[in-house]
This record gives structure tokens, sequence and C-alpha cells, in this order.
């Protein structure tokens, strides 16, 4: 519908720019001075305020340095930041102080964040400005460190083309809210402590699309730090670097994860940053997690490439139970299942190795991961043989919550119903670990591994509890060398079928204590 005309202050203007939700509104018309030194929070407020009242619209800031503390949106109002714009969060607690409002007049105030949305309904940050945080300043663990945005309960949200950084803690949050719309966002964030890139708490029917995302903290994280889950979530053509995850699901996950979809993104270690929080080389590519109770089911991760982080995929249930309001008791452990990666590439891995582990009596189930291709650094000796692995079932996860593992590719423990097919492992040093352990593992399939042995190197294999297990389709290049370990009394029914065995030394030995008639060798067909 064409907009009717208007002569206002002797320019002919669109009658739509003046009301309704096409109308503009100019924080400077109420007192604003972008000069980067006079606090515009008020100015900006009334703005947004005005912007409401009138049904909607856009509160536009022009090029400059807005100072401010804590503004709030309201619905129908989207905040635009033009070009050269920078929305500069002030370094004074005071103006981020506030009291809420369902509390009593002389109750303590809180500190809010830079932009604040709750409740709302359509709204919008979009722009190509700048939000810096001044995050430097909110260095200390234990106190209040204000995000950049954190909206909550809010349906209908757009964010698209901004930068944001230097925060006090993360760079954005959006808690419980449906349908959220996150695109060409950048953020750098590597000021204090706790500075994730961008955290999905408890949301539904989420597309974030073309970010980049360099942070100190994990970068692209989703949560579920209620008892919603976080559902119908898709995520492609990003590009995130951190010092600690890259792509993640968890900690908190009350409610779980539901039907998530990620692919076409790239992981890396920061380049241009120094640690403050994590490790300078960033920990998991891919982390997975259940640990304070809530359900993973139907998570689906695709082209995925990534290089020079600890260990490129890390999947772990475990106990940690961690108590969300109005909850009372701790939350029973959950459940980790429906899993696929599929087409993942990574080089320059530490030599960590990968875990998908759960605990005793509650295993990761139905996990499938498909032409994988991962380069390590290698050079591990025998040493972490000998190691026990600790449970840690209540502890934060973390990829490197086990230490150096047995197995420099795959360690899996407490799983149940894992599928490999078409994996590729190398090593840029010769590594004397196993290429892939199991341990109190049931039906579990490996289709057409391709790994390298090293001399005096463990068996390519090891097999720990392990029933139903399967390696199919394979051609291990281990002259002189074993191809398969088989201990414990549990160890029932494995099967080696359609193989090529000529390049194997040997092919297995078994400990005194597994059954008799464990291991069966079908030839290629």
């Amino acid at each position: 519908m064409k907009a009717r005309l208007l002569i206002f202050f002797g320019v002919l203007m669109p009658l739509a720019v003046l009301h309704g939700a096409d109308a503009v509104f100019d924080p400077c018309r109420f007192g604003a001075k972008p000069d980067g030194a006079t606090l515009c929070t008020a100015a900006i407020q009334k703005a947004i305020e005005q912007c409401a009242s009138n049904g909607g619209g856009t509160v536009r800031l022009p090029a400059g340095s807005w100072l401010t503390g804590t503004i709030f949106l309201r619905s129908h109002v989207t905040l635009q930041l033009d070009a050269g714009c920078t929305l500069l969060g002030s370094t004074n607690c005071n103006d981020y102080l506030h009291h809420k409002a369902d509390g009593p007049p002389d109750a303590a105030p809180v500190v809010h964040d830079l932009i604040v949305g709750d409740k709302l309904e359509h709204i919008a940050i979009r722009g190509s400005g700048k939000i810096y945080g001044n995050g430097s300043v909110w260095r200390d663990p234990k106190s209040r460190r204000p995000k950049a945005i954190l909206l909550s309960s809010c349906r209908d949200v757009l964010v698209e083309g901004i930068h944001i950084e230097s925060t006090g803690s993360w760079a954005q949050h959006y808690r419980d809210c449906d349908r959220v719309t996150l695109r060409g966002i950048t953020v750098f964030n590597h000021a204090g402590f706790n500075n994730d890139g961008l955290d999905v708490d408890s949301c539904r029917d989420v597309t974030i699309t073309g970010c980049d995302i360099d942070s100190d903290d994990d970068a692209l994280c989703l949560k579920s730090g209620s008892d919603r889950p976080c559902e119908n979530v898709t995520i492609s053509d990003c590009k995130v670097s951190s010092h600690c995850n890259g792509l993640k699901m968890g900690t908190e996950t009350g409610g779980g994860f539901r039907n998530i979809k990620i692919s076409h993104c790239t992981v890396s270690s920061p380049k241009r940053s120094k640690v403050i929080y994590g490790k300078q080389r960033g920990l998991a590519g891919i982390a997975l997690e259940i640990v304070d109770g809530g359900t993973m089911d139907g998570v689906s991760i695709s082209d995925v490439a990534i290089e020079g982080v600890s260990a490129p995929i890390f999947i772990r249930l475990g106990n940690r139970a961690r108590i969300y309001k109005p909850a009372t008791a701790k939350p029973g452990v959950g459940t980790l299942q429906n899993v696929t990666l599929r087409n993942i590439t990574a080089r320059g891995c530490s030599t960590l190795g990968c875990a998908i582990a759960g605990i005793p009596d509650h295993p990761v189930r139905n996990v499938t991961l498909e032409n994988i291709q991962l380069g390590f650094e290698g050079g591990e000796g025998r040493d972490a043989l000998a190691k026990p692995v600790p449970e840690r079932a209540e502890k934060y996860p973390e990829c490197k919550m086990f230490g150096t593992l047995p197995a420099w590719g795959f360690y899996c423990r407490h799983v149940s119903g894992l599928s490999f097919r078409n994996v590729q492992l190398r090593a840029d040093q010769p590594d004397l670990r196993h290429a892939f352990m199991c341990d109190d593992a049931e039906n579990v399939t490996l289709d057409k591994l391709d790994a390298p042995f090293a001399a005096g190197a463990a068996p390519l294999i090891r097999l720990v509890q392990t029933r139903n297990f399967l390696l199919r389709g394979s051609r291990p290049d281990a002259p002189g060398g074993m191809l398969l370990s088989l201990e414990g009394s549990a160890t029932r029914r494995v099967v080696l079928r359609d193989n090529d065995l000529s390049r194997v030394g040997k092919v297995s030995e078994t400990s005194a204590d597994v059954p008799a008639n464990t291991l069966s060798i079908e030839p290629s067909r």
C-alpha cells in the first residue's frame, strides 16, 4: 500500500514515517547527544516509549557514540543502529541499577543488562552499527556483569546485522522466547569472564544464520535453564571461534534439546586474542551435553569444518543435577539419544581424543557418525593406557574432564547403539594409544574405519565389556601389529565381517575372562 504524503517542516514526507509501524524516532529530539560523553539513557528510553505509544515503529540511532546504561525495549519497536553508530555501555554501575517492577519499593536494586526486553512481541534490533559494552571494567567474577542483549519471554524477535563487542558477560541471551531470527550478527567478545558469543536458552522456533562469532567463552551455545526445552532450532552458515567450546548444547539442560539442526558452519580457536577464561587453544569443536536432567533428542549436525581445537567432538551424559526454579528437588539423570553427526572434518586437534560418554546404567543412545575425517597432533606414548578414566558423573562437563584418553581417536563408554560409517582418523605424529576404544558398550557398528597403526602401538581397537560389536568393510594397515583387543566377562558377540585383514600382523588378543567363541571372523564376500 502506497503511503500518503504531507508537508512536514517544508519537506514532502510519507505519512507512514510519522504514524504507526513505519514511524521513525530520533533520540536527539529528546535531548540525546551522541558524543560519547553525554549519558543518553533517558533520551533513548523516551524515544522508545514515544514510539511504543504511537503504535510502534523505529527508534533510529544515526552515526555517533551513544553512551547509555540500561534501556528497555517495548513491543512493536525496532532499535535501528545505523552505520557508524556505537551504542556505548556506561562504565558506571549506577547506570544499570533498577528496581524490579514487581518488587517492594525498598527492594535492593538489581543490575540489568544493556538492552533488555521482557514479555514483548514483534521487536527488532538491526542495522550495521555496533554495541560496545566496555567489558574490561566488569571483570569481578562474583559481580553481576551486564550483557549486551537480554530478551526474555518475547515473541517474534529479529536481530540482524549488528556488531557486538566487549561485553561484561554474555554478548546476547535469548531466554524462553518464541519465533526468533538471528542473522548476520558479528561478535568479538574478549573482555572478561563468561564472555559467551550467543546463547539461546529454552527457546522455540529459532533460526540462526550467517553469524560470525569470536569469543573467549562458549561461542554459539544452546541452553535450557528451565524445565522447558530448547527446540526447533536451525543454525546454518555460521563461523565461530572460541577459547572454550565452538558449537555447544549445555551446560544448563533442565528441559533439554529437541529437533536441533546445525549445518555448514566452521569452528576454530581464536587467532586474534589471548585467553582470559578458557584455554588459548579452544576446547571442543562440537560439545553435546546433558547433565542437569532433561532430554536431548533429535539433533542433526552436518557439514562442519573444525580447526585447531582440543577435541573436535565431545558428547556427555552426566549427573551434575543443578536445580532450577521453581523446582525444589534435584533432577534425575536425563537422556541423550538420537544424534547424527555427518560430514564433519577437523585438523590440527590436540592429543586429548574424542569422548562419547554416559554414566553407569545411563548410556548415551543411538548416535550416528557418518563421513568423519579427523586430524590430531598425535605423538602420545602408552602412558595413558594404564591410567583409569574417572567417571566424574557429577562434575561440570568439559572435553578435558577425563584427561588424555586411552584412545587418540574415539573413546566410547556407557553407550548403546553407536554407528560409525566411513571414519578416517589421522595423526601428525605416530601415536601408541588405541585409535578406537569401547568400554561398557553395546550394539556398536564400525563401518569402514581408516586409521593408521604406529609401530609398537597398542591394538588399533580395544573392546572392554562390549556386547554386539561389528567391524565391517575396513582394510586396516597394521603389519606387525594387532587389530583387536577383547577384555571383560561381559564382552560377547564381536563380529568382523567383510574386512581385508591381509595387512594385519595379528587379528586379536583376548583376556582370560572373555567367554569362548566371542569373536567371529567372516570372510569378505
